[in-house]
């Protein structure tokens, strides 16, 4: 599974790169506002820091100035994925950009035929938002099932599941059992991956028996 990180801070995702374990970035309108920075400085610095996918999500909802718009995103790097809303005319800018050869990323997926629509608009990623749909008392895991299995039916589809709307890391292990491609986090939910009380526990055990040694390895 790859993991993308969910931001638009760059000290987070510079943080995160370091690690060696980051494959991409998705940012939205609203991670773009909080910033308080202009967009197309905010997804240069990004792309310069991950080489992996960067989403930049147009403003725009009809299909003409959506175009204009991700002509725009596209001219920023060559690692820009251009972020789409799951409308017609959103569907309709994918496949134009998809024939195109631009990484499109289908966003606001709450059902699985939406996100067949996406893989028949050939977008590069589908992004179905299963923490919103917890909200709501519907089960989001349920969601990426449905989506896997259908997109597994088909081998000519070529979208990858990019699990967004995580909220707590059995969100990142469900999604992985349940095939999804991608996971993306935002920081303190990534971070979260790493911690096990159990773990810490035993790192304390072990390095006060390497005091009790005396010894150094270098």
């Amino acid at each position: 599974m790859k993991f993308f990180v969910d931001t638009a801070e760059i000290a987070d995702i510079k943080a995160l790169a370091e690690t060696g374990l980051l494959d991409g970035v998705t940012t939205n309108p609203s991670l773009i506002a909080k910033s308080g920075r202009k967009i197309l400085d905010v997804i240069a610095e990004i792309c310069a820091i991950v080489p992996g996918p960067v989403s930049a999500e147009v403003a725009a909802t009809e299909y003409d100035a959506i175009m204009r718009e991700a002509a725009v995103l596209r001219e920023i790097a060559h690692n820009v994925t251009i972020k789409v809303p799951l409308t017609p005319d959103g569907l309709r800018a994918c496949r134009t950009l998809a024939n195109e050869g631009v990484m499109v990323n289908v966003t606001l997926c709450f059902s699985a035929a939406q996100a067949l629509l996406a893989a028949k608009a050939g977008a590069a990623f589908i992004s179905p938002f299963v923490g919103r749909l917890d909200d709501i008392g519907q089960d989001g895991m349920e969601l990426i099932s449905d989506i896997v299995t259908i997109y597994n039916n088909y081998p000519n589809f070529r979208t990858e599941v990019l699990v967004a709307s995580i909220r707590h890391p059995i969100h990142v292990v469900q999604a992985a059992k349940l095939g999804a491609h991608v996971a993306t986090l935002p920081p303190n939910v990534l971070r979260m991956l790493y911690n096990h009380p159990l773990t810490d526990k035993g790192l304390a055990a072990f390095l006060a028996d390497w005091s009790k040694t005396g010894q150094t390895i270098a």
